[in-house]
């Protein structure tokens, strides 16, 4: 399962993200996703949130707990493309305890690319498209 992944961080978890169940809350599996999407897209994919005039807007998340994870373990997450479209692409996440390889949870998040003023749908081009390219699942 591991080896679907075409992209890897590993992520430590921090005190505050273990809730009053003792546990890693839901939120955070959330956030994690959302930063190795975007650290990748910025340093991979050369994308400038800031400055960009192509955004890519959430217009759907899942999320599938499948086990528990709390401070101090750290999290291996795998990121993939299941599927690019001309202004949309579908991110697929896993997320896998560090120390033991165990499947925690497993997610995705489509993204509508839009022009930055006009909020309008736009083709995914250039190097953003090329190196999301390489993310797709076989």
């Amino acid at each position: 399962m591991t080896g679907e992944y075409q992209h890897w961080e590993t992520v430590p978890t921090r005190w505050k993200d273990n809730d009053v169940y003792g546990h890693v809350n839901n939120v955070v599996h959330y956030s994690l996703m959302d930063t190795v999407i975007n650290e990748w897209m910025i340093r991979t994919a050369g994308f400038d949130p800031a400055e960009s005039a192509a955004i890519g807007l959430c217009v759907e998340s899942h999320c599938e707990y499948k086990a528990e994870v709390s401070f101090p373990d750290a999290i291996r997450v795998g990121l993939r493309i299941g599927r690019l479209g001309r202004s949309s692409v579908r991110w697929e996440i896993g997320m896998f305890r560090a120390s033991d390889g165990a499947l925690i949870a497993e997610g995705h998040f489509v993204h509508v690319f839009v022009d930055r003023r006009t909020r309008r749908p736009v083709e995914i081009a250039g190097a953003v498209r090329t190196e999301m390219e390489k993310l797709l699942t076989p």
